[in-house]
């Protein structure tokens, strides 16, 4: 019997850090978990490490949970990055085919990319990745996979990922603190879309939206390729804070005020003509009528009464702000209300209930809630998501057929000028 793969995967989120330890043989599609373990985040802002010790020491912490529950050792992981300084541009590169026969080589395809790169950037900004959304030769655009073809000239449209040095240099210091070594760095709306999207959503048209706690990630595809990325500063954390404001309580009665009664739909809630009275500690004392009274079970100044329908508002409010963003970017792409296979939310904040209909309702396009099992003893959950698609990269890269792979290399080659200067 073939020996089983292990990947080792890491979620690095503002709202938690996620480790799991997956086993799968070759050529099988049934996944065993070898082990899991998730901890609340420190030193993270905005998906961005700012406190590398910090990380370093909650990625320490939860590998040695994990090494306990599977019986071995970890040393490497895939892992995923984010944060507003991700950026894309779009970028064009030509050359000449180089052989006498006119046959296009892969020494050309890599000549035609190299050629793409050559954008402008800022001392302390780089290109993470470039991908091709299509080749043209000799004046023939829509070429999928050129190499072979008889032509004169090759081009090719990409879409070049950009970040800030510094803050890519964090993420691989953190994990490297941890004593692990990075097998990838996955962008964290790449891997998203690799756990939820179908092959024909990709083909069709569809922007997938992974709701964080402190940013929103969203990458959308077209014909099998990814045509843009963006990033977000706004999560589900900051619904988490409107509430507290609003109610004027604890940031900890405000999570579970939303978790708990949260809705993004007003016309829902106006429909119950109930308030909730709870404590400030979060402790939920009664249901009362917008007219009935009730007998005060402490100080005054402890009771905390609210209405769905206000709660609905403060939350819609926040999730349309969102939604507002998503659409000005697929404005700047001509897609707004163009992508027929609509929008794919996942992330811990796809799980507010209603949000689907609020979706519906701002982008004008049909939505769904993307969430993967990584097996059937694993809780279905969209903020496991990420988390999945590095779990099914990691294989995918295992058994020789990467989807991200050309994502892989060019961060990798980063990673090792990164390792250069921290090596002594």
């Amino acid at each position: 019997m073939s020996k089983p793969y292990i990947v080792n995967a890491l979620d690095i989120g503002s709202g938690f850090l996620k480790l799991v330890a997956i086993s799968k043989r070759p050529r099988e599609e049934d996944f065993e978990i070898l082990g899991f373990a998730k901890e609340p985040s420190l030193g993270i802002r905005k998906g961005v490490i700012i406190d590398i010790q910090k990380v370093a020491e909650k990625i320490a912490f939860l590998v040695k949970k994990v090494e306990q529950d599977c019986g071995q050792k970890i040393n490497n992981i895939y892992a995923n990055i984010t944060g507003g300084h991700i950026f894309c541009t779009c970028s064009r590169g030509l050359v000449s085919v180089s052989r006498a026969d006119q046959k296009i080589s892969e020494e050309d395809v890599e000549r035609v990319l190299r050629a793409a790169r050559a954008i402008s950037l800022s001392s302390n900004k780089e290109i993470i990745e470039v991908f091709p959304k299509e080749f043209i030769v000799d004046g023939e655009a829509g070429v999928r996979e050129p190499v072979g073809m008889e032509g004169v000239r090759l081009e090719v449209e990409a879409l070049i990922l950009c970040g800030f040095s510094p803050y890519l240099k964090n993420s691989s210091q953190a994990i490297l603190k941890a004593d692990l070594q990075i097998n990838d760095l996955i962008l964290n709306s790449l891997a998203s879309a690799r756990a939820v999207l179908t092959s024909r959503e990709k083909e069709l048209g569809v922007c997938v939206l992974d709701i964080g706690a402190g940013v929103t990630d969203m990458a959308v595809f077209e014909e099998g390729n990814l045509l843009h990325t963006a990033i977000f500063p706004i999560g589900s954390g900051h619904i988490t804070s409107d509430i507290a404001i609003c109610l004027k309580t604890d940031i900890d009665a405000a999570e579970k005020i939303k978790l708990e009664f949260g809705t993004c739909e007003t016309a829902y809630s106006k429909k119950d003509g109930k308030k909730i009275k709870i404590n400030r500690l979060g402790e939920r004392s009664r249901w009362q009528s917008h007219r009935g009274s009730s007998t005060r079970s402490g100080p005054e100044e402890e009771q905390l009464l609210f209405s769905k329908e206000e709660l609905a508002n403060i939350i819609g409010a926040r999730v349309s702000e969102i939604f507002n963003l998503v659409n000005k970017e697929l404005k700047k792409i001509s897609r707004q209300e163009m992508l027929p296979a609509g929008v794919v939310l996942t992330g811990g904040g796809a799980s507010l209930p209603k949000i689907k209909n609020l979706a519906r309702k701002e982008l004008k396009l049909p939505c769904r809630i993307g969430a993967s099992k990584i097996s059937a003893n694993f809780q279905e959950d969209p903020s496991l998501s990420t988390l999945y698609g590095l779990i099914l990269e990691g294989f995918d890269v295992e058994e020789g057929r990467g989807n991200f792979s050309n994502f892989g290399k060019g961060l990798k080659a980063q990673l090792k000028r990164f390792f250069r200067r921290l090596i002594p």
